[in-house]
């Protein structure tokens, strides 16, 4: 899995709750590392900020939809911004949105936790 989030404390504590839950983790601080970690190392799905630096999360889920190489990797879209871009987001190409001002911090990652594993069910083994 990679985790894209360019705060040091929520990828820190997604991080370590997501490890405990099992999965293994790539962590990325900005748009353009998680750009080349995508490309490297072909997770089975990607956890999105869209407020990062060096290059936005929207720009950045256009190019990871628009590479062969990472296209069908599920990205589950993780931001502060209001719920209304979820369609947008969804539109171009997230398979889930989580809005992180309407998840309290303790439980944002058992959320997420939760969505990554409804998604990874349902997404073949080979993506």
């Amino acid at each position: 899995m990679l985790l894209i989030d360019d705060s040091k404390f929520l990828r820190r504590a997604n991080e370590l709750s997501l490890t405990k839950a099992g999965h293994q983790i790539v962590t990325a601080s900005d748009g353009e590392e998680g750009l080349r970690l995508a490309r490297e190392k072909k997770p089975d799905i990607i956890v999105l900020d869209m407020m990062l630096p060096k290059l936005g999360g929207a720009q950045l889920l256009q190019l990871l939809k628009g590479d062969p190489l990472t296209a069908k990797i599920p990205v589950i879209v993780l931001s502060s911004l209001p719920q209304k871009n979820e369609l947008k987001l969804i539109a171009d190409g997230a398979a889930a949105y989580l809005e992180k001002s309407s998840l309290a911090l303790d439980q944002c990652s058992s959320e997420l936790s939760r969505a990554i594993t409804k998604i990874l069910s349902s997404v073949p083994a080979t993506v």
